[in-house]
């Protein structure tokens, strides 16, 4: 939901925004984006070679529109813009949020190569600007870190009824809710996600767990699920445009993720105000300060986070804290307004000398 929640703080009078988007069944952010002002269109692709088969369609959209710059996300349709840019002659942003070695090897190669293209390419964080230059020696375009960031007053513990989702789930009053939102992908190791859940659930006696979201893998972590025979322990809701109750209702926010860019539902669990426990995995560990923001493991030694959520769930005042410490720190660094107005000033100066700030 990044998109929208940027689009919910930027200048509308000085910028006209253009979402384009290939996946048609990837629609969720359509009605958020249009209701703050922006305007969509799909171009219905089906796979990455779909995709690449709708560059002459684009480029024809951004000459009718006079789109002046464009900026992507995630890698075919960075190659896509990429190649639309040179088309057309427009400016091309690039935001990586991912590490290149965890890509596909294909999805990498032509990424790399394509990605002198860019007027500018943006990384989430230090982890992901450090992969870059490591595997393209002779890059030319420049990088520059900008950090996600989350609506802090959006995203806020106060504006919601935690009973709510409880009653949604049937979920007892008084248990302790432990959850994460998440794309079922392999990276996110949800697998063990459920694992790590069920040992819990073994020591614990009113725990219950929540993942909402949805993705590949969905059918074989239902199974998982099935398996461990918790299917009235672990509550899977599905996809959800809307995440904010379910994080008002989670006490502890778990994630086992194997690597990460800069997880935008961290963010906004830690806005939330929600005690977190995680791996260290990429930018997770530029975010959470251990034992200050949270508490972090080893990607390596995952099985302890069994005790850290045994030690938070035993005392509510050390998650009160470290929910409190979690919040002040997205509010000091990581806040939506900054992130706003770095991705302005980057557009303004990649846009010098065009009629509009001319």
């Amino acid at each position: 939901m990044l998109l929208p929640e940027t689009l919910r703080q930027h200048d509308k009078d000085t910028f006209e925004f253009y979402y384009i988007y290939f996946l048609p069944w990837k629609n969720q952010m359509v009605e958020s984006i249009e209701r703050n002002g922006g305007i969509v269109k799909c171009f219905s692709s089906q796979n990455n070679f779909q995709l690449l088969l709708k560059i002459w369609a684009v480029a024809k959209y951004v000459r009718e529109k006079k789109i002046r710059l464009i900026h992507a996300h995630l890698p075919w349709a960075g190659i896509l813009a990429r190649i639309v840019g040179k088309i057309s002659g427009v400016p091309v942003i690039y935001t990586e949020h991912n590490k290149q070695e965890r890509y596909h090897q294909a999805t990498r190669f032509v990424n790399l190569f394509t990605l002198n293209w860019c007027t500018q390419i943006i990384a989430v964080s230090s982890d992901v600007a450090d992969s870059i230059h490591k595997h393209k020696s002779r890059l030319k375009a420049p990088v520059r870190i900008i950090l996600n960031g989350v609506n802090t007053e959006h995203f806020s513990r106060q504006n919601f009824n935690a009973i709510d989702i409880r009653s949604q789930l049937k979920i007892p009053k008084n248990a302790l809710i432990i959850g994460t939102i998440a794309v079922f992908r392999l990276q996110k190791r949800l697998d063990l996600w459920m694992d790590i859940a069920n040992k819990i659930i073994q020591q614990i006696r009113d725990v219950h767990f929540v993942i909402v979201g949805n993705g590949p893998l969905k059918e074989s972590l239902w199974r998982k699920r099935k398996e461990l025979g918790l299917q009235g322990r672990i509550h899977m809701p599905g996809l959800e445009t809307d995440v904010r109750p379910y994080l008002a209702s989670f006490d502890i926010y778990m994630m086992t993720s194997l690597f990460e860019g800069l997880p935008i539902a961290l963010l906004e669990a830690m806005a939330m105000e929600c005690a977190v426990i995680a791996t260290d995995a990429g930018g997770i560990k530029e975010v959470i300060r251990n034992e200050s923001d949270g508490i972090l493991c080893s990607v390596d030694e995952p099985e302890k986070l069994i005790d850290f959520a045994l030690a938070l769930g035993a005392n509510k005042m050390m998650r009160d804290r470290f929910g409190e410490m979690a919040r002040k720190r997205v509010i000091e660094t990581f806040s939506m307004v900054t992130l706003v107005q770095e991705l302005e000033a980057l557009y303004k100066e990649r846009l010098t000398g065009s009629d509009l700030f001319s």
